[in-house]
């Protein structure tokens, strides 16, 4: 079918034209690798800087707590997901079963730390619930947002 469309199949290309492939996606890795930590550096700012502010308008120390710690959870969050994707680049899996193994796994290991950190913040330190869940919801919104434009200038740049 590729040969219809005027394509090479893959079985053809040249080893230069293989190793072209494979220095273009190992770039795309490590950029991808380096944004997911810049993200999380963002996510830690603007956290930080929204705890300062509700401090500074609320006066308790108690909510402005709760809602870093709340970002905090996201900002985990965040980081274990860039440290996977640093390990699946470092040790790749060409079964694609065995990629979707640990696809699931990984989802599942990001949702349970999300709720036991979550658990323990309400449960056995007893921060403020709504402060708490807002900080949580803002870290992850500074995640997905900032993807969002980051993914749009990439690809207005391209």
């Amino acid at each position: 079918m590729s040969e219809e469309l005027g394509q090479k199949p893959l079985s053809s290309l040249t080893l230069p034209e293989n190793a072209a492939i494979i220095a273009a996606l190992t770039g795309l890795e490590a950029k991808e690798k380096q944004q997911a930590w810049r993200l999380t550096g963002l996510q830690t700012v603007i956290v930080l800087v929204v705890g300062v502010i509700v401090y500074l308008v609320r006066s308790t120390p108690h909510e402005a707590i709760a809602v870093v710690s709340g970002g905090g959870v996201a900002i985990l969050n965040g980081a274990l997901l860039a440290w996977r994707m640093s390990r699946a680049a470092k040790y790749p899996a060409y079964d694609a079963g065995q990629q979707l193994r640990l696809l699931y796994f990984y989802a599942a290991e990001r949702i349970s730390a999300v709720f036991v950190l979550l658990g323990i913040c309400m449960f056995v330190l007893k921060l403020v619930p709504l402060a708490l869940l807002s900080g949580f919801v803002l870290g992850q919104a500074v995640l997905l947002l900032s993807r969002l434009f980051l993914k749009i200038k990439t690809e207005d740049s391209d």
